[in-house]
């Protein structure tokens, strides 16, 4: 009970700051994009998985502080079928949000300190659902800690955050609705990057997050779970001035996701390869 109703406060904290910061942006950077790869994995499926993923995403900094909002949905082939018996595949949206306040903008204070240019405390909540054969997730985490913003060409931000997990499947090959079950809070080392470059003459960028996530207790079916590690990065071309457009509108490039022991599941007991997934990409943005 009391970790749902930090929950709860937590969300509305969150929103209010959303939307409270949103009135006031100074910049801002809104995108869709398009992104494509078949060698995805889901823990338990043997198969390799193709998947066109659709996102919007929404970036801005206000007086305080910043906001990054994306929405993904991504459509499986067949090989991740979206329900028992099923040749049509599965359909997820996940959302993401976090809030970062800069503790220096607030106080006032200069907190730089060698390759640190400012300190900061994050918030915000992931949520997914998705329509697949065996697990139909339902997830919903809140997370909160601080940041090292560091001084680098771009941006690049170091947290350390507490992750309250929770889910709430229904397995169609059982019919059995799992009720909403917490995991054990644990922590998340979390680094997220957009560092400009360029090789002979193009400007290209390095993009990305990394998330180094603990093991985090007994699942709902009184299994155990793994640490987990989430490596997405990508490298951008603007093609803007090759298209007659203004400069960073359209950026094209290859993207890698390194996903091991997805979502906590083990992927040396009964999750297997799916659990372990190592996936090249393609990827294109539109920037407005």
């Amino acid at each position: 009970m009391k970790c749902r109703t930090f929950e709860r406060l937590a969300l509305s904290i969150a929103l209010a700051a959303c939307g409270s910061a949103a009135q006031a942006a100074e910049w801002s950077d809104t995108s869709i994009g398009y992104r494509y790869g078949t060698t995805f994995g889901e823990p338990f499926n043997k198969e390799d998985i193709a998947k066109n993923i659709f996102n919007l995403t929404h970036v801005s900094g206000y007086k305080y502080g910043t906001n990054f909002l994306n929405v993904d949905m991504l459509l499986s082939d067949n090989k991740d079928p979206a329900s028992k018996g099923s040749s049509s595949g599965a359909q997820e949206v996940y959302v993401v949000y976090r809030h970062t306040l800069d503790i220096g903008k607030v106080s006032g204070k200069n907190f730089s300190f060698g390759p640190v240019r400012g300190i900061g405390a994050t918030a915000g909540f992931d949520l997914n659902t998705k329509n697949d054969a065996g697990y139909n997730s339902s997830k919903r985490m809140i997370v909160a800690g601080p940041t090292l913003m560091m001084n680098v060409p771009g941006f690049l931000n170091v947290s350390l955050l507490a992750l309250w997990e929770s889910n709430a499947p229904y397995n169609s090959y059982t019919g059995v609705h799992t009720p909403r079950y917490d995991y054990d809070v644990h922590p998340m080392l979390n680094l997220a990057w957009g560092i400009p470059f360029d090789v002979a003459g193009v400007a290209l960028s390095f993009e990305g997050f990394a998330n180094f996530i603990a093991a985090k207790g007994t699942n709902e079916f009184g299994g155990g779970t793994a640490a987990e590690t989430n490596i997405d990065m990508q490298v951008m071309y603007d093609v803007s001035p090759l298209i007659g457009a203004s400069k960073k509108t359209f950026k094209v490039g290859l993207e890698y996701q390194y996903w091991r022991n997805k979502f906590g599941n083990p992927h040396s007991g009964p999750a297997g390869d799916g659990a372990f997934a190592k996936t090249p990409m393609i990827r294109a943005e539109y920037h407005f």
